[in-house]
């Protein structure tokens, strides 16, 4: 198996994931916290899809963040703002983010996931070595980036299926 072949099947797995964690859901389970402060099912999945998108678009690959070329803050009722990811987000700001169905979630998160898929199948061994942020020691490499987005995508999408089964 080639490493972009491993990285496609990890990838490959969150789309179902992501749906199992809010399908079905309405716009008030989506908003629901389990305690004053706490993370929403809608909040965790929006910030996992924002993740994704503004790692591979814009520090890997240069291309545009689809939540920038898209319409899809005005459907989380937020502004476009390309640096919003929700790192270091307050719990009103988590509160602000109001999807307004389980589909936005889908279908945000299916467009970039479709987007990274097609991009990591091309993708060789010799470019997971290219230095992509230089402001760590050691300085992170393309391969790392995209281990870390993954695993930051499996962590939250296990944590909005968790609040989930909290939901009254």
């Amino acid at each position: 198996m080639r490493v972009n072949e491993l990285l496609v099947e990890g990838y490959g797995r969150l789309p179902d994931l992501v749906r199992a964690a809010v399908e079905g859901l309405s716009p008030e389970q989506l908003r629901w916290a389990p305690a004053p402060g706490a993370n929403t099912v809608g909040w965790l999945v929006w910030h996992l899809t924002r993740v994704q998108d503004e790692h591979i678009a814009e520090r890997i690959n240069g291309a545009e963040q689809l939540w920038v070329t898209g319409d899809w803050a005005p459907r989380f009722g937020l502004r476009q703002d390309q640096h919003d990811t929700g790192y270091g987000h307050t719990a009103a700001q988590v509160q602000a983010v109001q999807p307004e169905s389980a589909d936005v979630l889908i279908e945000y998160f299916e467009a970039v996931s479709a987007r990274t898929i097609a991009w990591l199948e091309k993708l060789t061994e010799e470019d997971l070595d290219q230095i992509v942020d230089e402001r760590w020691d050691p300085p992170v490499t393309l391969g790392v980036r995209l281990v870390s987005v993954l695993d930051d995508d499996a962590q939250h999408v296990g944590q909005a299926a968790y609040v989930r089964g909290l939901i009254p």
